[in-house]
């Protein structure tokens, strides 16, 4: 919808579910996600052994439950399989190339796709790139330091609308406000429903865009100033609130970063790594380790990833990045250019998660340019914001 019609003319727009999610055939389901999303679900930061063994029990559950019910297939998921399927997908089309146009995960999902394939390619856009030398724990403890400054950066855009959300005219007392809502939450859940891990799955999203900060800071303020929880329920049903689809999302998510490359093994290098990056970065970490904890338990072990390479074969490759994104950090986007010499990176101002195509026409200009003729502009440019 966001291509103008001269391009909507030229191109076939194809999207496909990988394997495992969606609409292929079959579709993993590891758990019942009510029981597994109940809320209030045990707080994402443990306060002692007892309260990590909880957490860790979840985990191991998870992986033994996808085990139980799909183990023929887990050995089958991977970025390097979904690339060689979307290789079918082009030859079932008939086309000789394809261009290629893919967010976050979708990067490295195409950068694996242009080594295997790279005489396939017409042309590429990457926006918002994964680190293609974190797969994938390393990535994870990148994403913590990241998360915790786009969270402050939420906060300080509170503290800065103080006659609006009367949170305080600081980061820190904003900050306060904050981890103090969160600790009460722990004793008494908003409604029933929305403890810690509940706000953390809610706020996550303004790491991803602060299109939400206004709502969020609302939902914030509307609880700790009045004690009404209505907004912050709200937010949890239409932002956090987890179904069957999520959960089918979070059984491929780890089928795939599980078996792309081994994970650590041993809980008590999690344990350390955690421990030292929440001292420095508490929004995120714990939540964040926890999500992918099943890794530790995998039935099938990670392998070895494709080794990324550029070849003479592909063409120049556009890469769009914002300055402070949180779920993939900027510097991952500099080492895949790295790795993609002749490729070209438009720096975006902002730290909103896929800069294209929403609503900044500076970056829509120059990827619309590079799809219709492939013109790219020098080794680096900023775009303001729009």
């Amino acid at each position: 919808a966001g291509l103008p019609p001269d391009l909507v003319g030229r191109f076939d727009v194809i999207g496909f579910d990988p394997r495992g999610v969606g609409h292929s055939e079959p579709a993993l389901r590891c758990v019942d996600p009510a029981e597994y999303y109940a809320p209030p679900r045990p707080d994402n930061v443990p306060g002692d052994a007892g309260q990590e063994a909880v957490l860790l029990g979840r985990a191991r559950q998870y992986a033994e439950a996808c085990q139980s019910r799909w183990g023929w297939m887990l050995p089958h998921l991977s970025t390097e399989n979904s690339a060689r399927d979307m290789d079918e997908i082009r030859k079932a089309l008939g086309e000789e190339k394809i261009s290629y146009l893919g967010y976050s995960y979708g990067t490295y999902l195409g950068a694996v796709y242009a080594t295997l394939f790279p005489g396939r390619v017409s042309r590429m856009v990457m926006d918002s790139v994964v680190d293609p030398k974190g797969v994938w724990y390393g990535s994870n403890l990148a994403q913590d330091v990241a998360f915790n400054r786009r969270h402050r950066d939420f906060l300080r855009w509170t503290a800065r609308h103080n006659d609006a959300y009367r949170l305080g005219r600081t980061v820190r007392m904003v900050s306060f406000a904050w981890y103090a809502m969160r600790n009460r939450l722990r004793v008494r859940p908003a409604g029933g429903v929305v403890g810690p891990s509940e706000l953390d799955d809610i706020y996550t999203l303004g790491g991803y865009s602060d299109l939400v900060w206004p709502q969020l800071a609302k939902a914030f303020s509307t609880y700790v100033k009045k004690g009404d929880a209505a907004l912050l329920l709200a937010a949890y049903r239409r932002y956090a609130e987890n179904d069957a689809e999520d959960e089918n999302g979070y059984a491929v998510y780890l089928g795939v970063q599980c078996r792309d490359v081994a994970w650590p093994r041993q809980w008590s290098r999690w344990r350390s790594d955690m421990s030292r990056m929440h001292a420095k970065a508490p929004f995120l970490t714990w939540s964040n380790a926890w999500y992918n904890a099943p890794c530790a338990f995998w039935p099938e072990r990670g392998g070895t990833p494709v080794a990324l390479k550029d070849s003479a074969e592909l063409p120049p490759i556009m890469i769009v990045q914002a300055e402070r994104d949180a779920a993939t950090p900027y510097q991952g986007a500099l080492r895949m250019r790295a790795v993609f010499g002749r490729s070209r990176m438009l720096a975006v101002a902002g730290g909103n998660h896929g800069a294209t195509f929403s609503g900044n026409q500076c970056v829509d200009h120059r990827l619309v340019a590079y799809l219709r003729d492939g013109t790219l502009f020098g080794p680096a440019v900023r775009a303001a914001r729009g």
